[in-house]
């Protein structure tokens, strides 16, 4: 996991210090920053097997474990089916095991990016939060107050709504889950804002929702809501066109979700046209053979858990992109994708290769065809690609 909260290189360490005030440990400066999700997790809370996710208190932070993630995809399309494709992702990042003083002294980090694709373009940013102060975060609202402790013995209050921002960009959901909700956010000089619209259950990834990532204990958990029908509009130069398709929204938290032989993923979900939805990933390994696992989820949200076994997940065509001034990766962005049990096979492509994210935690991230069985889209990232000359 080299790029997604990943490979942040020294100056980039030191400018999140600048920028928050944070003292962290001087050895992590001469490391990438993927070291912290693969490094001793002694302090944060465990993911352990058999623990039941509960709703909607789970739909909040985790400050005891270290990191965590609302990932939200979408495939979009305008009136005369031209393509539009979203992606914005709300990270937190906990510096420390130890209990968040709040306020000024808070030892918790976010990070937020967002992605447009249009006829015209890719476009992408990213922003820099500390916690404690209001400028992100993740939260329930209340009539009088807000409850950011869901089992605070002195809340008045029932939860009322649900938000995750980090300065303008904002995830409001209508009640105390974020969906159904809105997402609205600013890039470039593009303003998104969408309605997301459920009618199916949450999917619990992995063994009801502990997801392993490896064969030495690392997991996280996991769970994802695929089937999200969106409305919304992109507005540029006072100019709106309105949008339709459908999202993916992934939530995951952890204190340790990499091994120290895994340098990255390989992770692909999909809307199928019958209805069906899919997601795969692909924990590559620099010894042993990669772990692999899965979902296949029928259109009323029925889930069935994939293992290696039960998923084909392999590239079949490389693509060396200039990924900066004077950067390249040579990246997989074709793929052969099958489910041998189910008689399923696909192939997939992107429909632009120029979505890499040049970012602090530079990765590849954007919208996926289908060919095959049936036919689909939505969404690849590849993290983890060292630099080629």
């Amino acid at each position: 996991m080299k790029h997604v909260m990943g490979d942040l290189r020294a100056h980039s360490y030191l400018k999140i210090i600048l920028l928050f005030g944070l003292a962290l440990p001087l050895q992590l400066l001469a490391s990438e920053a993927y070291q912290l999700l693969r490094g001793d997790p002694a302090g944060y809370a465990a993911v352990v097997p058999g623990k039941a996710l509960k709703f909607p208190e789970d739909h909040l932070p985790h400050p005891d474990y270290r990191i965590e993630w609302w990932y939200l995809t979408a495939n979009l399309i305008d009136a005369s089916g031209a393509h539009y494709d979203v992606h914005w992702t709300l990270f937190r990042q906990s510096m420390s095991p130890l209990a968040d003083p709040g306020g000024w002294s808070s030892n918790q980090v976010w990070m937020a990016h967002a992605a447009l694709s249009t006829p015209e373009g890719h476009v992408y940013k990213q922003q820099f939060a500390r916690g404690g102060i209001g400028q992100a975060g993740v939260e329930w609202t209340t009539t009088n107050k807000v409850t950011a402790n869901p089992e605070s013995t002195t809340a008045t209050n029932s939860p009322d709504q649900f938000q995750a921002w980090l300065d303008n960009g904002m995830l409001k959901g209508q009640g105390s889950s974020p969906l159904p909700g809105q997402l609205s956010f600013t890039v470039e000089d593009f303003e998104v804002s969408l309605n997301l619209n459920v009618a199916t259950p949450w999917v619990l990834q992995g063994d009801a929702g502990y997801s392993r990532k490896s064969n030495m204990g690392q997991a996280s958990y996991y769970y994802s809501q695929p089937h999200i029908t969106i409305t919304g509009e992109v507005t540029r130069n006072q100019q709106t066109t309105n949008l339709t398709g459908q999202g993916w929204l992934d939530r995951e938290w952890s204190s340790q979700p990499l091994a120290p032989n895994q340098p990255g993923w390989d992770w692909l979900s999909v809307h199928l046209d019958d209805g069906h939805a899919l997601m795969v990933y692909r924990l590559r390994q620099d010894n042993g053979e990669d772990w692999i696992s899965g979902s296949w989820i029928t259109p009323e949200g029925q889930t069935t858990s994939l293992n290696k076994s039960d998923i084909v997940f392999q590239p079949i065509r490389h693509t060396t992109l200039k990924t900066g001034t004077n950067t390249h990766h040579k990246l997989p962005l074709h793929w052969r994708v099958a489910l041998p049990g189910l008689g399923l096979s696909w192939t997939v492509a992107p429909r632009s290769e120029d979505h890499w994210l040049n970012t602090a935690f530079p990765y590849w991230e954007g919208p996926v065809t289908l060919e095959g069985t049936m036919a689909g889209q939505g969404f690849l990232e590849l993290t983890g690609y060292p630099e080629t000359q």
